[in-house]
């Protein structure tokens, strides 16, 4: 059996709303068949019941997403009852995880076309309520966020990998002996940068802003914050001696992402040429409460897979979840210019809406690569619980 070559044909994603902001009153699912959508409009010469399968990420899963994400987006876009769909859930780099399950899917001849994403509304996700042991209870019951975090943790767990996500960016902090002041300085770079993409149109031709909702810029890009006033926010998990904020950390977001995926015979089909190619993945587990520095080996693992060094690299898309945690990421590859890291700005100013972020940086990755006309990037993602996911993409 021959390995196919699995082109990416094209990428779209909404504008990422804020927690509580202008996306928030759309139900995840509806987010998704959105882009779904999108997607196939763009590509009209493609009969949509040419698509093999729908493969999304979603981190939650636990309310309007209504378990198969994948499948009640395919339902809502309109698209063929014939065309299947399947979620996928590797919390954090759940859209990128579903970028590699159906880029496998297609390498290895079960699909020929197929679409991948991620979707989240963070603003959305309900409590819920565990059942309890004995029917009628007497007392209280607690109801558990489902919005981030964990939640309704098994006891024997040990104690030092259940830290929150926002401690675990200080042990990565501590480890690193980053300090606030750097990390404050990569949250501005982040905003600048994102402000300044948006202002050049470089996101015009791979966003796809939500019906009448008025959103048509991420909502969480701040283009007026300085150094001044990141330093003025207080620690948000450690109260003392605390260097990760909420304006060096990735916000709550809402929004989706989606690609399409093809072999020869579908690119043909499409009548498109790609914006790039699946050149390989690698996923990677870690010690829980250093989930940030999850990507290292990972990244490292997918460029051996490769046959790449940091060197052969023009951009790379790091998920910004905490800056302390990307500093520590790039403190362990010295060998990668950091200039080429998140040109467009990062998490920390777009957001992060866990399930649908590994679609956003593989799309972004693949967008930018089609506008330098050649070369070679990564995307990349930490994962809570302690995992790395990347995968190197090329024109």
């Amino acid at each position: 059996m021959s390995i196919r070559d699995v082109y990416i044909v094209d990428a779209v994603r909404t504008p990422i709303g804020k927690f509580g902001g202008a996306l928030s009153s759309v139900r995840p699912d509806d987010l998704a068949a959105h882009v779904v959508k999108s997607l196939v409009d763009r590509t009209p010469d493609l009969d949509p019941a040419r698509i093999d399968d729908v493969y999304f990420g979603d981190a939650n899963g636990a309310g309007e997403d209504n378990r198969d994400v994948a499948r009640m987006a395919v339902l809502l876009a309109g698209l063929p009852t014939s065309v299947p769909g399947v979620t996928v859930n590797r919390l954090c780099g759940s859209g990128l995880e579903a970028v590699i399950q159906a880029a496998r899917a297609v390498a290895l001849g079960d699909a020929s076309v197929a679409i991948a994403g991620g979707v989240e509304s963070m603003s959305r996700a309900p409590w819920v309520l565990q059942k309890p042991e004995r029917a009628f209870p007497a007392g209280h019951q607690q109801l558990h966020s489902t919005t981030l975090g964990w939640r309704m943790t098994n006891p024997r767990m040990p104690a030092e990998w259940t830290v929150g996500l926002g401690e675990g960016a200080e042990l990565v902090a501590d480890k690193h002996g980053i300090t606030r002041e750097q990390q404050d300085a990569f949250a501005l770079a982040s905003h600048q940068k994102a402000a300044a993409a948006w202002g050049k149109g470089l996101y015009d031709g791979e966003v796809v802003p939500y019906g009448d909702v008025d959103l048509a810029r991420d909502e969480c890009i701040r283009d007026t914050t300085s150094i001044e006033a990141l330093a003025k926010l207080k620690p948000s998990f450690r109260r003392e001696g605390g260097t990760v904020t909420a304006g060096n950390a990735s916000p709550l977001n809402d929004g989706a992402a989606a690609l399409l995926l093809v072999d020869e015979e579908g690119l043909r089909e499409t009548g498109r040429e790609p914006l790039a190619r699946i050149r390989a993945s690698a996923v990677t587990g870690i010690e829980p409460q250093l989930f940030g520095l999850g990507p290292v080996e990972a990244v490292r693992r997918a460029l051996e897979k490769s046959g790449r060094s940091f060197g052969d690299l023009t951009t790379f898309e790091l998920n910004e979840a905490f800056a302390a945690q990307s500093l520590g990421c790039l403190a362990e590859w010295p060998e990668l210019d950091p200039e080429i890291v998140n040109p467009r700005g990062g998490a920390i100013a777009i957001g992060h809406p866990l399930g649908a972020s590994g679609a956003r940086l593989a799309g972004s990755v693949a967008h930018q690569l089609a506008a330098a006309g050649s070369g070679t990037g990564l995307a990349a993602l930490c994962i809570g619980v302690g995992q790395g996911l990347a995968l190197v993409l090329e024109r």
